[in-house]
């Protein structure tokens, strides 16, 4: 037996803002960074919280930190709010959630209604049970999962993603597909979730390019968003995989940018995973196969279908300037070696191995991170 649901409430389209005016005489907690406030993005946010008190919580820093979580619970206890907004890229969403839980179980804060507003459309932390947060001493980052970390209300306004500048653009949108492509590949991948990770990769296939090159294209923005929030809402049921694990290895070590690091990596993992070379036609082959067919790539058989598949990632990463290995970000790849064994420890003992469809080994993970670890 198996279950679906969505449990997020999902405002989207114009004026969805508007949503906000149904809190009334409420003490509400905003969770952002620093450029939420200096932008007005958090003034026009207040407009609609007319007749409540509003609290902002702006420590929020890329990857956030345990000590970060831990200074949001404090103000989260001092201003006593009973709804929370969580404003921002997935590390503020993230956060937020991880403030609220934390907060919850210590009986410190007990907040009543929860929304998320991503500012950035990549994570799709709005509609999941998920949130990472960083152990920055150790250089390990830790995934949460639990389903009373997911947000009540998401709004998806593309008019606060317009000025994601070309590269904020280019990596959260990977790391949208990535979502998108590890559902679908995923072991707990179900039709359901099939189908939101399908809409998902056609939509980003067509908008994300127009989106990157031009950021003031409103309905690119809109379908990038949405397809976002769709690949969300599929990895928050099926799970992820081996790309997202090495993701938050390589990322948690070299502070690399999360969707930067799946885009890094995706391609070698999609080629892993369809285990071509073993001769057979694997589930997850004809599954990629699938989606190469659904984004115009040529490919008559399997294995033309999904080498095409990732050319074509490989090209649009080209294109949108993401680097091709680690030395080009400015990690020594001596650093790299040196970290190995750690890294493809903390790669296979990922929650996100757990649901890849082809289970790795220590020389096969090692394998991939060499791949962008030239010498």
């Amino acid at each position: 037996m198996k279950e679906f649901s969505i449990t997020t409430n999902v405002i989207f389209g114009e004026n969805c803002l508007e949503r906000l005016d149904q809190i009334q005489d409420k003490k509400v907690l905003i969770v952002c960074d620093e450029f939420m406030v200096k932008s007005g993005v958090v003034d026009r946010i207040r407009e609609h919280l007319a007749g409540c008190t509003v609290d902002v919580f702006s420590g929020i820093v890329p990857d956030p930190p345990i000590e970060v979580v831990s200074e949001g619970i404090q103000c989260l206890s001092r201003c006593d709010a009973d709804v929370m907004i969580a404003l921002g890229g997935g590390s503020a969403i993230d956060a937020a959630k991880a403030i609220r839980e934390i907060g919850a179980r210590l009986g410190l804060a007990h907040i009543h209604e929860c929304y998320a507003i991503p500012t950035t459309s990549g994570t799709g932390s709005e509609v999941t049970k998920f949130s990472v947060i960083t152990n920055a001493r150790e250089g390990v980052k830790y995934p949460l999962i639990d389903q009373s970390l997911q947000p009540m209300v998401a709004i998806l306004d593309p008019e606060l993603v317009k000025t994601m500048p070309p590269s904020i653009t280019a990596d959260t949108g990977l790391d949208a597909l990535t979502h998108a492509l590890e559902a679908y590949m995923s072991v707990d991948a179900t039709d359901f979730t099939d189908a939101l990770a399908e809409k998902s990769v056609t939509l980003l296939a067509k908008f994300l390019p127009m989106a990157y090159a031009d950021g003031e294209d409103l309905l690119a923005r809109e379908k990038v968003h949405n397809a976002s929030c769709l690949a969300g809402m599929a990895f928050n049921a099926a799970g992820i995989g081996l790309c997202h694990s090495i993701a938050h290895a390589i990322g948690g070590k070299f502070h690399i940018p999360h969707g930067r690091s799946n885009a890094m990596v995706l391609p070698s993992v999609i080629k892993f995973n369809a285990n071509l070379e073993s001769g057979e036609s694997t589930v997850c082959a004809r599954k990629l196969q699938r989606i190469a067919r659904l984004v115009g790539l040529p490919g008559n058989d399997i294995y033309t279908s999904v080498y095409s598949l990732s050319r074509r990632i490989e090209a649009v990463k080209r294109s949108f300037g993401i680097p091709a290995t680690l030395r080009d970000l400015g990690v020594d790849p001596d650093d790299v070696r040196k970290n190995m064994d750690s890294l493809v420890a903390s790669a296979l003992a990922d929650s996100c191995t757990k649901t890849t469809p082809r289970k790795p080994s220590a020389e096969e993970v090692e394998a991939i991170i060499s791949r962008i670890t030239p010498l």
